[in-house]
């Protein structure tokens, strides 16, 4: 199952259109979609080397746009829409702690967690909520997605096919290592900040 779906996406990634899907999930998951974009970043890249840098700034403009609607929603709408996001992810306790750092640390938060697995749409919302500089925040969204992107990009356009090789050959581990990362992400923001 894991196999035939794999070929899917990499189908799909040539698809005249899936940049512009990509686009969508980049922007969705910045604000409300729980599945990060290197879902269709990576099978992308891996299809068409030659794009890898386009596919990588197309994922950070919207990402970063996304982002900018999770702003305005912990900003303007936090009362309803945000906390409907974190109430969806199980997440009140450590988003209390999130937004409390934000007096501390603001830009480094923004920064840091950028990159890692913890879902990016509560770094923005949170960053609404506190209301912390909108310039500063989206200064800081552009470095750290783009770092994000670009890297993984940069990474699959120089060794493309010794890595699909490596992916095809350990694709179901591959596809649980992902799983437990982007679950891992939702269960430390929750628990530890």
């Amino acid at each position: 199952m894991i196999r035939s779906l794999y070929d899917w996406v990499i189908r799909l990634a040539v698809h005249p259109r899936a940049l512009p899907a990509l686009g969508v999930v980049s922007f969705l998951e910045s604000s409300v979609f729980p599945i990060p974009p290197d879902v269709m970043l990576i099978p992308m890249v891996l299809a068409n080397r030659s794009k890898a840098f386009t596919i990588a700034a197309v994922c950070t403009v919207c990402s970063v746009l996304g982002g900018m609607l999770g702003y305005a929603i912990g900003y303007y709408a936090f009362e309803t829409i945000g906390e409907w996001v974190v109430r969806t992810y199980h997440l009140e306790a450590g988003l209390e702690a999130f937004r409390a750092g934000f007096d501390k640390y603001g830009v480094w938060i923004i920064l840091i967690k950028g990159l890692t697995p913890i879902p990016y749409k509560l770094v923005t919302i949170a960053s609404g909520a506190a209301h912390f500089d909108l310039f500063t925040f989206v200064w800081a969204s552009i470095v750290t997605r783009g770092a994000r992107f670009f890297i993984v990009a940069a990474l699959l356009w120089k060794f493309g096919e010794p890595i699909r090789t490596f992916v095809e050959k350990r694709l179901t581990l591959l596809t649980w290592l992902f799983l437990i990362a982007l679950i891992g992400g939702f269960v430390a923001f929750r628990y530890i900040f």
